[in-house]
This record gives structure tokens, C-alpha cells and sequence, in this order.
């Protein structure tokens, strides 16, 4: 009686335990990562801006728009999700096997805020989930990828000591403390799909035209809180607490297009360009004004509310953006000469920046005046081996180190930050068919 024989490795389960454990300590990470850090700059807008690409394109400036890889899932560009590698069938075009990602990392971040009036600089260190993405082909030439990642986050703690003064008369009143507070910020879940639709022969490498569309759902909140005590040695005054609370959320659509153009045998050309229409979010806010006071058992105990309104709504508006840039690459050649990779990215969303294993141009946050922007970062892919019964599982474990530089002299503050951002990118061959013998 014939007997089938498995070809799949018996290890593929390595990926399944791997996006459980992934799963695991990304929620660890976002439960506590946002009380860890202090911007200033993350109470306008919807905060802070996050890394918007994989660890691949941090370490050469953030360039997405040409940018393919079939090891990691460039998220930015749908398009992209075509070159996942895939094997069809003999005597079809179905397909026979294809190679799964697990795509993932983690941020660690140092920042330290600078005053220009003042010679002391305030420092903060955290550690926050950068993404995880999985890309899974569906045929040679079409491939879908989905996942989760931050798009802003929200945190800041300021503590101002002043003596206050009547602004008509200039006469003195009282000392005071004031405490600003704030917390949250936003996710991107996505799926989307990338299809090749037109691929030839040239030079013994590939031609093709490519095009793809994400889908994602943009969530997260806002909590902004001033609190502000009136100290006097003999008066006893209630504190007073000014709180806005916003949530919001909204489908959001993007595509993109590649042109890979073989040059000769061992070099490409990659002309690529994505972007989303402008959108208006839906967002409701609570916004509350109360009088409180402090209890060591209760916390905070409030003792009246001068204003509590609740659900009213709104709209978050974000405005349009597109990016082009392309790639040109030199394949390596096994136990001959390495290859290499350059490529640049133009970027503009109602402010615009140039990206080439460096990024210029001005801060989305507008204080009175522009605030500069520059970065720069390095990076670099580490295979690891995993085990001899698997030889198909290929493991790299991705770092990139970035410094971003916000404000200058002439701002209210200077931001200086480095990134060390840790991934990994897990893959094996999936959808082996079973062989009979």
C-alpha cells in the first residue's frame, strides 16, 4: 500500500509559536511603554510620529518606495507584496510552495530635551513595539500582507513652579504648581495584497510592473490633563483639573506601483511611488473642568464639576500624502563579490522630506515657526542559524540604529533622539505539497 511522505519540515511550526510568543510580548510592551517616555512635542497633533517603515529601510534612511525584499514585508508600499517568493506548479500556474514571513521589532529609545534659554537637558529612556507584519504569497507574482503597528504615541510629564501674579494689577497671589499630563496615541491594523501584472525575462532577471492596495483600520486616543495647586501656609484652595479625553478611529486606503527594470545580468533598476488621499477621522471627546482634592486612601476625590460634557463629536483631519524614489541594486554573486543597494525617496504630506540613508525637512508640529527636522541611521542583517532539519527556515535578526534631530536654536525646545531598534524576520516555505512513494 503506498505511503505518503511529508516534505514539509518538521520544524515549520517554529513560525506558529513564534507569532503566539511575538503576540505575548508586543501586548506586554504596549500596556507599559507609553509611561516610560517624555515628549513635550507629542501634546500637538496626534503625537509623536513613529518609525513608519521595517527595520531594513531605517538602516538605509527610511527608502520604501522602491524598496522589495523577499526575507521582510515592506509595509509602506503594497506593491512590494508581489516579490514574495512563490513556486507554481509543473503543469499550472497554481502554487506548489512559497515562502511565509514573520516580520517584527522592537524600539529602544534615549531622548533628551534641551531648553536653549537654560544649560540643563532633561533625559528619558523607553522601550516600545516598532510592528509586526506577516506577508504570505498566494500565487507567483500576487502575495498579501497583514499586521499591526504604532503610528503616534503620546506621552509626556511637565511639572511647572511659578508665583502667580493678578494680570491686571501685576500684584503677587500665590505660589502654584502646575502638572501637565498626557497619555496615548495610535495604531495602523492592515491587511493588503500585492499583484504583479506584467513580468518577462530580461538579462536572466525579471521585468515587471506591479501594483497594490492597503486597507487598515487608524485607532488610538488622546488624554491631555492640566492640574494646578495654589500653595499658601494658612489659605487651603482645591485643586483644579482641565482634562480633554478624545478617541478616534476610520478606515484608511492606500496603494502603491513598482517598475523593476533588469539593467544586465546582475543589476536592477526599481522605480516605485505610493501615497493615500487626505482624511477626515471621527473622534468624540469628553472634556471636563472639576475642582478636586487629594485623598491618601480614595486618590483623587472630586468636589465639583465646573464643566463635564461628554461625547461630542468631531473630526481628526490628516492630510494627503505621496512618496516616490527608487532603488538601484547589484545582486551578489555566491563566493565572487557582494552586492550592493542605493536608493532615495522624496516624500510630501503638507510638509515635505528627502530620504537617502539620511532624511531632511520640517516637523509636522508647527510652534510659531517651522521646526527643523534631519536624521540618520545605519543598519544591518544578521542570519542565524536555526536547525539542520529545516533548511528551509532562513532567520535574520535586523538591526538599525538612528539619531533624529528636532528644533534648533531658535525653537522653545531642542529634541534629540536615538533609536536602537532590534527586529526579527522569521520565514520558511509553506504549502509543500505532500510527495507519495
Amino acid at each position: 500500500m503506498p505511503s505518503a511522505k511529508s516534505i514539509i519540515p518538521n520544524s515549520i511550526n517554529l513560525l506558529y509559536k513564534s507569532f503566539g510568543l511575538a503576540v505575548l510580548f508586543i501586548s506586554v510592551l504596549i500596556t507599559s511603554a507609553f509611561a516610560q517616555d517624555n515628549s513635550p512635542y507629542s501634546r500637538y497633533g496626534i503625537g509623536d510620529l513613529t518609525s513608519t517603515t521595517n527595520i531594513n529601510n531605517r538602516g538605509m534612511g527610511g527608502i520604501t518606495a522602491g524598496y522589495t525584499d523577499q526575507l521582510s514585508v515592506n509595509f509602506n508600499n503594497p506593491a512590494s507584496f508581489s516579490s514574495f517568493q512563490a513556486w507554481k506548479e509543473k503543469k499550472s500556474k497554481k502554487l506548489s510552495s512559497g515562502r511565509a514571513i514573520l516580520d517584527m521589532g522592537v524600539n529602544v529609545d534615549n531622548r533628551t530635551l534641551r531648553d536653549p534659554s537654560f544649560a540643563k537637558s532633561f533625559k528619558a529612556s523607553n522601550a516600545v513595539f516598532s510592528y509586526m507584519q506577516v506577508g504570505l504569497p498566494l500565487r507567483k507574482g500576487w502575495g498579501m500582507s497583514f499586521g499591526l503597528r504604532p503610528v503616534s504615541r503620546i506621552s509626556y510629564r511637565i511639572d511647572k513652579n511659578e508665583r502667580l501674579s493678578d494680570p491686571i494689577t501685576g500684584a503677587a497671589i500665590d505660589s502654584s504648581i502646575t502638572r501637565y499630563r498626557g497619555d496615548g496615541g495610535s495604531y495602523m491594523a492592515s491587511m493588503g495584497t500585492g499583484l504583479s501584472f506584467f513580468s518577462r525575462e530580461k538579462f536572466g532577471l525579471e521585468e515587471k510592473f506591479s501594483i497594490g492596495f492597503n486597507m487598515g483600520y487608524l485607532f488610538g486616543k488622546k488624554d491631555y490633563s492640566t492640574r494646578r495647586s495654589l500653595i499658601n501656609d494658612s489659605v487651603a484652595y482645591y485643586q483644579a483639573n482641565f482634562q480633554t479625553k478624545t478617541t478616534f478611529g476610520k478606515l484608511q486606503a492606500s496603494a502603491g506601483l513598482q517598475y523593476q527594470i533588469p539593467l544586465n545580468k546582475s543589476m536592477t533598476l526599481t522605480l516605485g511611488a505610493y501615497g493615500n488621499l487626505g482624511q477626515k477621522i471621527n473622534a468624540e471627546q469628553d472634556i471636563l473642568r472639576e475642582t478636586f482634592y487629594y485623598d491618601q486612601g480614595q486618590g483623587e476625590v472630586r468636589l465639583d464639576s465646573v464643566s463635564d460634557i461628554r461625547g461630542r463629536k468631531g473630526k481628526l483631519e490628516l492630510p494627503a500624502s505621496y512618496t516616490v524614489g527608487f532603488v538601484w541594486q547589484k545582486y551578489a554573486i555566491p563566493n565572487k563579490e557582494g552586492g550592493w543597494m542605493i536608493g532615495a525617496d522624496y516624500n510630501r504630506q503638507a510638509w515635505s522630506d528627502y530620504r537617502f540613508g539620511f532624511f531632511v525637512g520640517p516637523d509636522y508640529v508647527r510652534l510659531n515657526q517651522s521646526t527643523p527636522r534631519f536624521g540618520a541611521s545605519f543598519g544591518a542583517g544578521l542570519p542565524i542559524s536555526i536547525s539542520r532539519q529545516a533548511p528551509n527556515q532562513i532567520t535574520f535578526v535586523n538591526v538599525a540604529l538612528e539619531y533624529i534631530k528636532r528644533g534648533n536654536k531658535q525653537n522653545l525646545l531642542q529634541d534629540n533622539l536615538f533609536r536602537f531598534t532590534l527586529g526579527f524576520s522569521l520565514s520558511d516555505i509553506w504549502f509543500i505539497k505532500r510527495q507519495y512513494d
